[in-house]
């Protein structure tokens, strides 16, 4: 079923912006009478019919709200400096989305090659992963800080940073606590500094490996947010 972003849906008639409306009249072909899906990002779905096929202006009865399967007791946050090019870093956002998100954070750290992000670009790729696996909660993400700022901000959880070193022995998947919120920070090409992570120690973070293998920038992060939403769904 196609799924349609609104963030102010809610029971009733409510009509889309120009660009959902151009999309589901001219791109999509709806017409009135056609049913289709409604997240408001915030996490709740509602069931839509199609009552004004107007391509400018669209319009829709929403019934049956509920809460998205996404609804989650936890939060979890990726920390992650944007990779060079950055169709990797959007791969990441997407497949992030794809697999149950509540947090992006972008920095910039010693060896980062990228210090700009197009936020708003971002964002869009975030929707339409959202609409694309028919998450009811949209994924905030925030403007490149500097490393030193990220890791003094307050954070209500398990804090970890991901690092490539012959003394990281643990893993993320042996220390994270099931149901607890966690923020993992995932470096640049270039990994951490030795100074960058020991003011991330002195802030809380604890080092942790993801496993043997040596990953992309934007695998890593793939890798911390799978193995996260894993443990939660164990039982």
């Amino acid at each position: 079923m196609n799924v349609f972003y609104l963030p102010t849906a809610q029971l009733g008639i409510i009509s889309f912006p120009e660009e959902e409306s151009k999309h589901i009249v001219k791109v999509l072909r709806m017409k009135e009478g056609d049913c289709f899906c409604v997240t408001d990002g915030n996490g709740s779905l509602f069931d839509a019919e199609l009552v004004d096929a107007h391509p400018k202006r669209a319009a829709a009865n929403l019934t049956n709200q509920r809460n998205g399967y996404d609804i989650r007791d936890f939060k979890l946050s990726i920390a992650i400096a944007p990779t060079k090019l950055n169709e990797r870093t959007e791969w990441f956002l997407e497949k992030a989305t794809e697999i149950g998100i509540d947090e992006v954070k972008l920095f910039a750290s010693y060896h980062s090659e990228r210090r700009v992000a197009n936020v708003e670009r971002f964002k869009k790729i975030v929707v339409a992963a959202m609409k694309q696996s028919v998450k009811s909660k949209m994924p905030v993400v925030e403007d490149i800080v500097p490393f030193e700022k990220l890791v003094k901000q307050d954070f209500d959880g398990q804090k970890f940073i991901a690092w490539i070193d012959d003394d990281v022995k643990e893993q993320l998947c042996d220390l994270y606590k099931k149901g607890e919120n966690v923020m993992v920070l995932i470096g640049p090409e270039g990994d951490f500094s030795k100074e960058e992570v020991q003011l991330a120690k002195d802030n809380g973070f604890v080092p942790v490996s993801l496993g043997e293998a040596r990953l992309r920038t934007e695998t890593a992060a793939v890798v911390a947010c799978h193995t996260v939403q894993l443990i939660n769904q164990m039982k």
